[in-house]
């Protein structure tokens, strides 16, 4: 497997949990779905991926999109309004 250095962001409560908005992440996953399998399990968030929507390279996408060397992918989570 080849890996491929991308750009993670991170929004709302995802953020809190992570305590940064965005870090640089090398990795073998193939998709988002992969991805974010990963991320939840080495950092504890607590949200499904049914509950987030993935943006790449700043258009929203699939989570079975095929991760590319140098995306940026950004997990956006619920937001409430007012």
């Amino acid at each position: 497997m080849a890996s491929k250095d991308i750009t993670v962001g991170y929004y709302a409560v995802l953020r809190e949990a992570r305590g940064c908005s965005e870090e640089s992440v090398t990795t073998e996953c193939h998709t988002p779905s992969e991805l974010y399998g990963q991320l939840k399990a080495e950092h504890g968030f607590h949200l499904a991926e049914s509950q987030l929507k993935v943006v790449v390279n700043e258009d929203f996408s699939t989570w079975d999109y095929v991760i590319q060397e140098g995306d940026h992918l950004v997990f956006i989570p619920p937001v409430a309004g007012g």
